[in-house]
């Protein structure tokens, strides 16, 4: 059932109520281009060709974590697809996810509170957010209609064993292209 909020229908969030997503931890992130149009390149032999959004991708990807230092933020493997993009990011310990408190004229470190329904700063929404908004902006300069669906996929990273999986998979999905279901599926721009 939707709920309304301000008195507006809002769609439920797709991410884990029971995290706090500006804890420090390692996030598997993917974000796709709207209705999959084929943006960013194409796949050749294997290998992911970047047309010029695609650069764009790529640059304002790794610009993402220069102009966030204050997050402690560390980029791992990510690849850029014809219609969608592929990231492990962390977080690292911070200011904005650590919570003092002075207890016995000593200083306790301790988690944020549990996500909560709200503006969203200094966490992995708003990082998303930003990245996709630096991307639109350039893109558009050359292709008008460029967007992205409204919504990203996450997944936290719990273990060295699923870190190194995850990894696997993003490195290998250029080679594996002519297996996805959204390979060719008349969608170019």
């Amino acid at each position: 059932m939707l709920q309304k909020f301000k008195g507006k229908y809002r769609i439920q969030s797709a991410r884990a109520q029971w995290w706090d997503y500006a804890k420090n931890g390692s996030y598997f992130v993917t974000l796709c281009t709207q209705n999959r149009k084929h943006f960013f390149g194409t796949i050749s032999n294997g290998k992911m060709e970047l047309n010029e959004i695609g650069e764009i991708v790529d640059r304002e990807w790794k610009r993402t974590f220069a102009i966030r230092p204050d997050m402690n933020l560390w980029m791992d493997e990510f690849v850029v697809m014809p219609n969608h993009f592929h990231a492990i990011i962390g977080i690292g310990v911070n200011k904005y996810n650590i919570v003092e408190t002075h207890c016995n004229a000593s200083l306790q470190l301790q988690p944020p509170p549990k996500n909560k329904f709200g503006p969203q700063s200094k966490n992995l929404a708003s990082i998303i957010r930003g990245f996709k908004s630096a991307v639109t902006t350039h893109a558009r300069k050359t292709i008008p209609h460029f967007a992205w669906q409204p919504r990203f996929h996450d997944h936290i990273i719990r273990d060295k064993k699923s870190l190194e999986n995850i990894r696997q998979y993003i490195f290998y999905n250029p080679a594996k292209w002519h297996r996805d279901r959204n390979n060719d599926n008349g969608l170019w721009i």
